[in-house]
Formats: C-alpha cells, structure tokens, sequence
C-alpha cells in the first residue's frame, strides 16, 4: 500500500494514515486503499483496531482535488462508495476501533474519527468539521455521528459554525473521549487494558447498538450524497474552491 500502514502489534492492529506531506489528506486513490486496509483489518485475529495518522496531523479531510469528481457522476457515486464503505465498516467491525487524533482533524478525517468507538486526541490538536468553510455539508456520516454525540439541536449548530475545536472543547462537547499529553502511549496502554478485558462482552454491547443504528446510518450516508452533488453545483461552493485555489478567504452571497 503507498497511503497506509497496517502493523500486527501483540494485542491490536494498527492502522496508520500515511501521506503525510499532504496532512493525510484524502484522496481517490487513499480512500480505495482506506478501503481496502479495513478489508484486510476484519479478516485479522486481533479484536482491537487503532487508526493514527503519520506527520503533523490524523487527516485534514478530503483533498480538495477530488471536488473535480463532484461533475462526473459516475467518478462522484464512485469516491462516494468508497467513503460509505470506509465508516460503514468501521461502525459495523466486530471489533473495538480507537481513533488517535493529533494535529488536524478535519471534516472527511472527523467523520472517519467519529465513526469509530472511541476517540483520544493530543492535547494540541485541533478538530473541526469545516465542511460549510467549502459551501458544502458534512458527509461520511458527519450528520449521523454529530447528532449520536451532540443530539440535533446541537450537531446543526456545531455543523453550521464550522469552528475549530481545541481538544479539551472538543471532550466537553463529548466529541472526544480522552485527552493526553502523550498521544500513542496512552493508546497503546489502552490497547494493553482492554485486551485483558472480557473483549467479547464489548464487542457484543458494540454489535447490538450499531445493528440497531445501521438502517439510520444508511439514511444519512444516502441523503449526504443527494445534498453533496446538489451543493456542488452551488455559486458559493464554486467561489470557496476558487478562494482556496487563490488563498485567499471566499465571499460567500448565500447563492
């Protein structure tokens, strides 16, 4: 794989995002290979699963680069496919999946993080679901985990700010689960205590909730498709990415 690493560890697996030069930025090719490496997770022994990312940040959503998809209707229902399946796999693995976030986490990379079972984050890092920053609405499930944690009043707030969110904000919004100091040790000495927990008993209170959850989740991965290609097609979506590709700040007009 070129954007990922998958390690056997003694008591969980380990996936880390590896395209660190671009902020671990999600791409076509990283969202198959996404894909692909939860594929190979499931089929592995081990009941615990981390995802970390690589350089200064987990993930700073998806590359901007794929917005060229958005016209392309079979590219768009494409890239969307891949996304569905990643946090779909994650929600519904028989396994306890931990997010490790440091740096940047960023729209596309927080619905991933979200769609896990737990979520420990650095101190410094910085969580943000900026999806409206680009004329668009969160996707990957964004509206789903936003409301489970936030319920709606909230999770439409938090989605219509597009703020930035220190880690400690973010563990009082309950958006996070742990903050530390010392990121990869702290989750690997949680991987260590659960492993010498009755997993199984987890896995079952885990599996009973999100089968329930699953047709719900389904609802809000199909509507965010609907509202994504539709918002695509915007004046204000256009003017962000022409902002973002001249660095500058987009003027929005509500358009």
């Amino acid at each position: 794989m070129n954007f990922f690493r998958v390690e056997e560890q003694e008591s969980y697996i380990h996936i880390r995002l590896a395209r660190p030069d671009k902020y671990n930025a999600l791409d076509t090719a990283m969202l198959r290979e996404f894909r692909e490496a939860l594929g190979q997770v499931r089929g592995s022994d081990r009941n615990l699963v981390l995802i970390s990312g690589e350089g200064p940040g987990f993930c700073a959503g998806g590359d901007i680069s794929m917005m060229k998809e958005f016209s392309d209707e079979e590219k768009y229902n494409d890239l969307m496919d891949d996304i569905d399946a990643i946090v779909t796999e994650i929600y519904t693995m028989p396994k306890i999946v931990v997010a490790a976030l440091h740096g940047a986490t960023v729209g596309l990379g927080l619905s991933i993080a979200l769609s896990c079972d737990y979520i420990i984050a650095e101190k410094e890092s910085v969580i943000s679901m900026n999806f409206i920053g680009i004329g668009l609405a969160p996707d990957g499930g964004g509206h789903y985990w936003l409301k489970e944690r936030l319920g709606v009043h909230h999770a439409k707030q938090y989605a219509w700010e597009g703020s930035k969110l220190s880690a400690e904000e973010a563990q009082k919004l309950k958006l996070v689960d742990m903050v530390t100091s010392d990121l990869l040790n702290q989750a690997e000495a949680l991987m260590t205590s659960w492993s010498r927990r009755p997993l199984q008993s987890m896995i079952a209170t885990k599996t009973l909730y999100h089968q329930a959850g699953l047709e719900e989740l389904e609802y809000y991965l199909k509507q965010e498709r609907i509202n994504q290609r539709k918002l695509s097609e915007t004046k204000d979506h256009q003017e962000a990415v022409r902002a973002f590709m001249e660095k500058r700040k987009p003027e929005f007009k509500g358009e």
